[in-house]
């Protein structure tokens, strides 16, 4: 009887969600009919448009923090927030994509890689190395809580549904949509959800010039708190410098790239074409979403009281600046970019889990006999059941969510890239490099990561000199210490007799990587 009263007091928003869910179950059908073995459910059969690829991407990068969290983090810090996850990390964000994810392509295709752990341990032939990559890879989790509780948080003022409600709403319709189509499903409701985006950024934007061409929107920022408009924040304990605002931001903005679920769409094509022609696309779209953080200054203009809930900010200023039946088509849209990364990430981690760490254990204890189709069906379907695990996780978590989601949530991911990010970029650009190289970057970066932020959680006057207390900052040192150590690895090779994987005159070579069991083709060593 409550659902009725609520679909009855919000009938417009209630029927176009209803319809989004529908039309999203059926994308997710079309996924499932191409979907048979775990190469499928993890980048599908090659045969997806660059551009609809491109809109996966954008889609996939921004989600619950761009459209949800983040902007109160603007609207709690100003404009120095703004150029930090805006302007600095855009940057880093198109350089990481360009130079990488060519030759991640052209890895990929060489040593038959489905994930960004098996590509790391076939690129640099250790076996080692890529179990723990995808026990690495499982850090992601804490954005998958960060995206289910961004959209509790709209599903609570939208639809108003309980937290516990919401919760279980989103578990079980995401999780089991990936269930049913894996990557196919996420490419497809991606579209939909990407193109949903696209519109609804746009008038969102549009919505915030009556404020800036007002003539005193500036002025009514600076009434709030002059330090807004700076764009260092001294009074700031995330943004409060100019190696927090801007380094960091475009530092960490080029190792997010690495994310699996990001770094793995360069598997979906064929060509380093369609990848020049997918990137595009992504950062043409990126660019466009990157805007709403300007809803963060947009929501003073327009009066939102100081002290409303970070978290709750986007949501806030929709509902006072649309009516009703516009707010209703902005509530999906910003359900659809919540689904969109949670849907990636999933397609990931369900991934890794069955083919890196089921495959990578039992390939040879438990499945000696069993033919490489058989494998990859018996890893699809586990890769079904770890989904139904994510979640339970998952909700478990967001049940008694931290504080700060946004917070929570790039700690862990920063320190997924702070351990990824150089093996990887090593990996495309330094053919000779070795296992150990990657080890090496790998360990200092999750140690540095996350040492300094434990550090300036227990230790408030080096948190405010350092700016520790902001993930980005503690992941840039991470990853400038990764690099370091990964050079002098380099060159502590160089010096003892040169490369520490074979190469040929002919050009780069790659190690010889194991047959793939999981996937009809197999991988070929380098020339």
């Amino acid at each position: 009887m409550r659902y009725i009263d609520l679909i009855a007091d919000r009938p417009l928003i209630w029927g176009l969600f209803l319809a989004y869910m529908v039309a999203t179950g059926w994308l997710a059908w079309l996924g499932h009919k191409k979907t048979d073995d775990i190469k499928s459910f993890a980048i599908g059969r090659g045969d997806l448009h660059p551009a609809i690829v491109g809109i996966t991407l954008a889609a996939a990068i921004c989600s619950t923090a761009t459209f949800v969290i983040n902007p109160g983090f603007v609207f709690v810090h100003g404009v120095s927030a703004l150029m930090h996850m805006g302007v600095a990390a855009g940057l880093g964000i198109a350089a990481g994509l360009f130079l990488m994810s060519p030759g991640f392509r052209r890895v990929g295709a060489e040593t038959g890689a489905l994930t960004l752990p098996q590509w790391l341990g076939n690129r640099f032939g250790s076996r080692a190395l890529g179990v723990f990559f995808a026990v690495v890879s499982l850090l992601s989790l804490s954005f998958v809580v960060l995206i289910v509780g961004g959209i509790s948080i709209v599903l609570q003022k939208t639809l108003g549904l309980t937290n516990m409600e919401a919760l279980v709403l989103t578990i079980v319709f995401v999780f089991s949509y990936i269930t049913v189509g894996g990557a196919y499903a996420h490419v497809y409701t991606n579209t939909l959800q990407g193109a949903i985006m696209i519109v609804v950024t746009a008038v969102i934007l549009a919505s915030g010039l009556r404020y800036v061409f007002a003539g005193d929107f500036w002025s009514k920022i600076s009434a709030v708190d002059a330090n807004l408009t700076s764009a260092v924040n001294p009074a700031s304990n995330l943004f409060g410098g100019f190696f927090s605002v801007y380094v960091a931001g475009f530092v960490i903005g080029f190792a997010a790239v690495c994310q699996p679920h990001i770094m793995s769409k360069a598997l979906y094509v064929k060509t380093d074409r369609d990848v020049r022609r997918y990137l595009w696309v992504a950062v043409g779209v990126t660019t466009l979403f990157l805007g709403l953080l300007f809803v963060g200054l947009f929501a003073h203009a327009a009066g939102v009281p100081a002290g409303t809930r970070q978290d709750a900010v986007m949501t806030v200023y929709i509902t006072q600046a649309f009516p009703t039946p516009v707010v209703a088509v902005i509530t999906v849209a910003l359900l659809a970019a919540s689904m969109s990364t949670l849907d990636g990430i999933l397609v990931a981690l369900s991934s890794i889990a069955a083919n890196d760490l089921f495959l990578g254990v039992a390939e040879k204890r438990w499945l000696a006999n069993h033919s490489p189709e058989a494998r990859a069906r018996l890893a699809h379907k586990v890769s079904q059941v770890v989904v139904v695990a994510l979640g339970i996780v998952a909700f478990a978590i967001a049940a008694n969510p931290p504080k700060l989601l946004g917070i929570f949530g790039q700690v862990g991911v920063y320190g997924l890239i702070a351990a990824s990010a150089v093996p990887i970029l090593v990996g495309v650009l330094v053919p000779r490099a070795g296992a150990g190289t990657a080890f090496a970057a790998a360990i200092v970066g999750l140690v540095v990561h996350f040492g300094l932020y434990i550090w300036g959680a227990y230790d408030a006057a080096a948190a405010r000199a350092y700016s520790l207390a902001n993930p980005g900052v503690t992941g840039t040192w991470a990853l400038l210490a990764s690099g370091l150590v990964a050079i002098a690895v380099l060159v502590i090779s160089a010096n003892r007799g040169g490369a520490t994987v074979s190469a040929s005159t002919a050009g780069p070579s790659w190690p010889a990587a194991r047959p793939q069991t999981h996937s009809p083709r197999t991988a070929r060593s380098g020339s």
